[in-house]
């Protein structure tokens, strides 16, 4: 049995957990509680499937070469397939991948081996996007040992002082933030490490933990805050206090790997945080929800920016009671954004000695969705008719099979109300 099972949790709240949507279907994995103040992995082998038509779970077994269970891991779903990599166990970190079709009937984890190349070292908290059949990594905190930190460049790892392992008198492994980007491609099944480079207009690229990214044509953006030291490319240090630090973008363009800091307003930029999300919603526009804000607080608020005019909008909605920290956001049907799982009062303490974690957390099973754009005249119909089932009752049996099932699981959505409707 594990160890959430033994200790009597619930299985579907969680933190830091990996989710996708396809076919209009959430997919949940993995992730972590807190439990009794002891941080609890979530077993890996089983995933939850939530059918966002009529708000219902759904949990599957998945057998074969299981991984451990992890927290802080990256998965991305390819044609069906979804790939998890690296992350912390409960022994420690590790570089490991697996992957799972969940297009077959019965859900089976392969390990992938006899890889080529050079496999990146152990880390969690990376994150990672998808591009031309490659699964592209970037950031994340882990450790190396003395042979890799020598062969990396300094500006590529930022070593964390007083975090070493020694044997003896010698060091052999030390602990870090990476700052490089990791290539896999799934059709040659090779690890590459391409030379990033700055743009003459960025001042500075980032180490960074818990961020948030996406792709937008063939260029990866993402943003967090400065609550790690900005690392110039000659690795001289540029002082950015946490009181004052705001919301940055980059973005990297992964035909020529070329870095590349957005100019924006600091008048009207958010505040500075880790541990969010962020959603394309087009080919220019992206929404972030949330996260761990630089005074320690979890945060509601949901800001939208656009990459042509380089403006950020906050967003007005109804749910600011519902902070959010280690959830995730898909893109679902409609262009709305799912929200689900998360932490909704973590809490950093700082004081002049210690940075700590409350003890205790309030981990989420809800689903929150945020519509971004009018609907469709067939979605309202189905909706309307979904909450007032009773005024139709007649006319909904004569409907095609297709539209009467769909018809039901809106009306099963709309009795459940378990996701919450956000506009």
């Amino acid at each position: 049995m594990d160890a959430a099972a033994e200790r009597g949790v619930s299985r579907l709240e969680r933190s830091s957990h990996t989710a996708f949507i396809t076919s209009n279907t959430l997919y949940v994995w993995g992730g972590y509680q807190v439990v009794a103040g002891e941080d609890v992995m979530l077993p890996s082998d089983e995933i939850w499937l939530c059918d966002l038509d009529s708000g219902t779970w759904e949990r599957r077994e998945i057998a074969g070469d299981i991984p451990p269970d992890l927290s802080g891991s990256c998965g991305s779903c390819v044609n069906g397939t979804l790939y998890i990599f690296a992350g912390c166990d409960p022994i420690g970190y590790n570089n490991q991948m697996f992957s799972v079709d969940l297009s077959e009937q019965r859900y089976l984890w392969k390990k992938v081996t006899d890889t080529k190349g050079t496999t990146p070292s152990p880390r969690n908290k990376h994150t990672c996007w998808v591009h031309r059949d490659r699964l592209i990594y970037f950031g994340g905190y882990g450790c190396k040992t003395i042979g890799e930190v020598q062969n990396t460049s300094s500006s590529s790892f930022v070593m964390e002082e007083m975090s070493w392992a020694t044997i003896g008198n010698t060091l052999f492994r030390c602990w870090g933030w990476n700052n490089e980007v990791s290539v896999f491609d799934l059709r040659t099944v090779t690890w590459s490490t391409p030379e990033t480079r700055v743009s003459k207009t960025t001042i500075c690229c980032l180490i960074r933990i818990s961020l948030a990214c996406l792709v937008l044509c063939r260029l990866s953006r993402f943003q967090v805050n400065h609550l790690q030291e900005n690392c110039l490319p000659k690795t001289s240090v540029c002082d950015c206090s946490q009181e004052k630090a705001e919301l940055d973008v980059f973005c990297l363009d992964l035909v020529t790997w070329t870095w590349t800091q957005f100019d924006t307003s600091p008048s009207c930029t958010p505040l500075g945080r880790s541990m969010h999300t962020m959603t394309p919603t087009s080919d220019h526009t992206l929404i972030i929800y949330g996260g761990l804000g630089t005074d320690g607080n979890a945060l509601s608020d949901a800001w939208q920016f656009n990459t042509q005019k380089r403006v950020w909008t906050k967003m007005t909605h109804p749910h600011n009671d519902r902070p959010r920290v280690c959830h995730t956001a898909c893109l679902g049907s409609d262009n709305d954004i799912v929200v689900f799982g998360g932490s909704s009062d973590f809490c950093i303490l700082m004081d002049s000695v210690a940075v700590l974690r409350a003890p205790s957390q309030h981990h989420c099973r809800d689903v929150i969705i945020f519509q971004t754009q009018p609907y469709s005249l067939l979605r309202l119909c189905e909706d309307f008719v979904g909450e007032n089932p009773e005024l139709f009752e007649k006319q909904i049996s004569w409907l095609p099979s297709k539209l009467r099932s769909k018809i039901k699981k809106r009306v099963a959505f709309f009795s459940n109300m378990k996701p919450v409707l956000t506009t």
